[in-house]
């Protein structure tokens, strides 16, 4: 299986319908990592940030309706220095109206060098409640609840933090623990969902799958040809019939569209 890294609202707004190709593959997790930052449009152009909170909840919504089930995870800035308490109550409305299953909350850093670090800082004890505010809202949301008695297929790649389980990914790639019996890692198992929690699924193995084995090179070198175009990639994808072929193409198109906004992002 491969997971998709983070990218950003518009870099993909042209490529919806490829994006939910590709998600939709079942050899690729149902998850993207979409940062928002904050809810509201001026603290977004203060950031210099290419996007409104109206093209971001278009991507959400565009995938939540073609993609079912999908994952989205995304990131928030608390006390950015021009954000009023209005605009963090749009950022609020935000979490309220998605419920993330996975978020990240961050209090605001000033870089150095960016036009943000030389700008009035907002009181430390304010950005400490609204940090505060928004995770207490974040944690009182539990989007696995309805997941309870689901029939899952799950992939196991490793021991959970607590030593006694092992943990399996979903298609939408939560995280699934299961019993930890040597046998189970690394194989593909379907289980019941019998606990849920915050962070975390607890499945029950119902039947056992075999093992996934993972080619560490290619005999081809052909076989990583690839394009930076979306379009192209989704069409290789489609005519594919070498899974490693397709996870190459797509990988490395991944890769190159992140140095891509690296390069963007250090020369502005």
């Amino acid at each position: 299986m491969l997971r998709l890294g983070m990218t950003n609202p518009p870099y993909i707004l042209e490529h919806l319908e490829d994006m939910a190709i590709i998600l939709n593959h079942p050899r690729v997790y149902s998850f993207l990592h979409l940062p928002v930052q904050a809810g509201s449009d001026q603290v977004l152009e203060d950031m210099k940030r290419e996007y409104t909170s109206a093209e971001f909840c278009h991507v959400v919504d565009f995938l939540r309706s073609k993609v079912p089930g999908v994952t989205i995870a995304t990131d928030v800035i608390c006390g950015f220095p021009t954000e009023t308490e209005e605009d963090f109550e749009e950022t609020l409305r935000l979490i309220d109206k998605y419920r993330f299953p996975s978020l990240f909350i961050n209090q605001f850093f000033p870089r150095p060098g960016t036009p943000a670090a030389r700008m009035k800082k907002i009181p430390a004890d304010q950005v400490k409640l609204r940090t505060k505010k928004a995770s207490e809202l974040f944690q009182s949301q539990f989007p696995y609840t309805a997941k309870l008695r689901e029939v899952q297929q799950i992939l196991v790649t490793e021991v959970a933090t607590d030593k006694k389980h092992y943990v399996g990914h979903n298609k939408f790639y939560d995280q699934v623990l299961i019993p930890m019996k040597e046998e189970y890692l690394g194989q593909s198992l379907t289980v019941r969902i019998i606990e849920t929690g915050k962070h975390y699924l607890k499945g029950e193995v119902i039947t056992e799958g075999e093992k996934q084995a993972i080619p560490s090179t290619y005999s081809n070198p052909n076989q990583l040809a690839f394009s930076l175009n979306p379009q192209t990639m989704v069409q290789r994808i489609k005519k594919s019939t070498n899974i490693w072929n397709f996870l190459a193409v797509l990988l490395v198109g991944v890769l190159f569209q992140i140095l891509y906004i690296t390069y963007r992002n250090n020369n502005r």
